[in-house]
Formats: structure tokens, C-alpha cells, sequence
């Protein structure tokens, strides 16, 4: 991250984030010791990731606009990004944007979040290594002018395989393919839409060819995660539960304990990981 992804950046003597209400002057107190920002889609949950770092409840939202939420436990961001990849994208570019500006070179970004399980019971971590689109390729599309840009899908096995080290026994985290889509019912291939033109047998046919290349749950992000990260050369991570197998059925039915329990391991197993990260990192610096 020598230097800036759009060099139309440099000609703006003042960026101006709209969705998060921070101008370019106004970064570096926030991003400038940042080395993970925690991004999930649920305002209250990246509330409560925030509150299981700090291990307090007296926090400050310092996001200047309603869009999001934003948290600052030291060199720690929990912010959420909304349902999606378009509302997450935007999210991100502006994210991108502040770390480049503060020349925050080291920094990773990890999304928590939830999903619909293939092949593995309700309550499973997936810690994603593969991102795929709902063609099932390792690709992010998106219209710029009209015309279709691709562009490649990729995370960093390495730091997923690093996260899943710091699971326990209290539940089962798995390395996994993850698909995301633009759509939560159609898109994912549900019947219980309130639209729908395929049966349960085409159903079964294209999640059981997901399972078969390694794809473990589906969401709607990984793949703008991935790719945004990817061009911008920024490490990051997907970690999300799962609230039930796909291939059993459509409908997401729990109890309230276990939809609390469940959605707080992604942020549970994170923040293992970070907390040692930092450990590592300040035991290094003593030791010199």
C-alpha cells in the first residue's frame, strides 16, 4: 500500500468520507495506529465485538453518520457495513481510502458475520479460503460505465488458516469455500421466496455441485471482501456462522439462546486471534 489504488485521489486537496462523516484531514487519530479493522453487517453486533476487545459497555459510537457504526478499541475498528455487497463496498472503499491516507501498510480486515451452512450442522464457524460468485467462480463482478469488470476474487489462506488455529472446543470452526450472492432468497437458490421458478430437485443439484468444489456456506459478501482486498493489497478474512444446512432446508428456525449464542462465535474466535496477534507483537518489542 506504497501508495494510492486511484490517482485521481491526488488531485483532491481534501477527501471528504461521506458515509462514515471523516474528511482526509481528520484520519489519522482514528486509523493512524490501526492494525485490524472488524467489519459485520449488524450495527449491534459490531457493538458487541467491540465491548468483548475493550471488555467494557461504556463505548462510543464515533461514526459521524447514521450509515454505520464505528468502535475504536486502540488499534482496533469494529464497524458495520450493512446487508450486502453494495452497502458493504462502500463501506470498504472508504476504509481503503483511510488506510492508504494514514499509510496504514499493515493493517487487515476481517468480516464476522452469519450464513447458511452446506454440509455442516447449524452453529459452524466457516473461516473462508476460497470466495466464490453464484456462477462458482473465484471472480467479483460489477458494472463501471456500462460495462462489466471482473476482477479476481482472493483471500488470504494463510491468515485464514492462522485465524481457525485459535478455535476451542466450545464449537466447531472449519476452513471452507464461501459463495456469495447478490440475493438472499432467489440468489441462493430458496424456495421459500416470495418468487420462485425452480424446484427442489434443480435446488439440491446446483448446492450439492457447491459442496462438491468446496464451498461449506453462502453469504453476500465474501466475493466484494475478497476482490476489494485483493486490488488494494490489504489482507482480510471472512469468519461467519453458519445458522443452518442448506441442504436441509430453507427456513432459518432457532431458538433466541442459540441465535445469541450461535452469532457471537465468529467475533468469539477474532478476537482470540487479534488478542494474540497483539500479545506476539508487543512481547516482540520488548524483547528488543
Amino acid at each position: 500500500m506504497s501508495s494510492l489504488p486511484n490517482e485521481h485521489l491526488r488531485s483532491l486537496s481534501n477527501d471528504f468520507l461521506y458515509h462514515l462523516g471523516y474528511s482526509k484531514n481528520d484520519l489519522r487519530p482514528i486509523f493512524g495506529d490501526v492494525k485490524f479493522v472488524v467489519i459485520g453487517g449488524d450495527s449491534e453486533r459490531m457493538k458487541s465485538f467491540a465491548e468483548l476487545m475493550s471488555n467494557t459497555k461504556n463505548l462510543s459510537n464515533i461514526c459521524k453518520t447514521h450509515r454505520f457504526v464505528m468502535y475504536k478499541i486502540g488499534p482496533v475498528l469494529s464497524i458495520s457495513h450493512g446487508m450486502g455487497m453494495p452497502s458493504m463496498s462502500i463501506l470498504l472503499h472508504e476504509v481503503i481510502k483511510a488506510l492508504y491516507y494514514v499509510e496504514r501498510t499493515d493493517a487487515t480486515i476481517i468480516r464476522i458475520g452469519s450464513s447458511g451452512g452446506l454440509g455442516n450442522p447449524a452453529g459452524t464457524v466457516v473461516v473462508s479460503n476460497k470466495a466464490y460468485n453464484a456462477f462458482c467462480k473465484e471472480e467479483y463482478e460489477i458494472v463501471v460505465l456500462g460495462e462489466k469488470v471482473v476482477r479476481p476474487a482472493i483471500f488470504d489462506e494463510n491468515l485464514a488458516s492462522e485465524i481457525i488455529q485459535h478455535q476451542d472446543d466450545s464449537f466447531l470452526a472449519i476452513l471452507g469455500g464461501t459463495m456469495g450472492t447478490d440475493c438472499f432468497y432467489e440468489g441462493q437458490g430458496r424456495l421459500d421466496g416470495a418468487f420462485c421458478e425452480h424446484d427442489e430437485e434443480r435446488k439440491l443439484a446446483y448446492l450439492r455441485k457447491l459442496h462438491e468444489i468446496g464451498v461449506r456456506n453462502i453469504e453476500m459478501e465474501c466475493v466484494a471482501l475478497a476482490a476489494l482486498c485483493h486490488k488494494a493489497k490489504i489482507k482480510c478474512a471472512d469468519v461467519c456462522v453458519t445458522f443452518l444446512d442448506r441442504l436441509q432446508g430453507d427456513q432459518v428456525i432457532m431458538t433466541e439462546a442459540q441465535h445469541k449464542e450461535w452469532e457471537s462465535r465468529p467475533g468469539a474466535l477474532v478476537a482470540k486471534f487479534i488478542k494474540a496477534r497483539l500479545s506476539n507483537a508487543a512481547s516482540a518489542t520488548t524483547i528488543q
